[in-house]
């Protein structure tokens, strides 16, 4: 693993733990640093996600769900997590339609499994 990879997860694995105290603050300075360093680290940007939404701050919650959906247009849980972020901003057409995609893309994930 090179040198700037393992100072990503460092920093993930830091931001994991702060999350888990509840120090929101904190955490997202080490999800930020995170993808400073792995800028595509999906990982991080979950969890940034949602300790964005947790500290109310859902406009940044929104904008990094939607750049997970970029990276991995398949990500349940980024589907998810955008949902959320819409519900909690009022926005309910919004939310409704990200929620519904994350339900159509777990039916074929279901099926492929099924398939196996």
């Amino acid at each position: 693993m090179s040198d700037s990879r393992q100072q990503a997860e460092d920093h993930y694995y830091a931001a994991l733990d702060l999350f888990a105290e509840g120090k929101q603050d904190e955490a997202v300075a080490e999800y930020e640093k995170c993808l400073e360093l792995d800028p595509r680290h999906s990982e991080a940007l979950h969890g940034l996600a949602r300790a964005y939404q947790d500290a109310n701050r859902l406009d940044e919650s929104i904008q990094i769900s939607k750049r997970l959906i970029e990276l991995n247009p398949d990500d349940i849980l980024a589907h998810t997590s955008l949902s959320i972020a819409y519900q909690k901003k009022g926005m309910i057409p919004e939310a409704e339609a990200a929620a519904n995609q994350a339900r159509i893309l777990g039916w074929k994930q279901q099926l492929r499994d099924a398939k196996k």
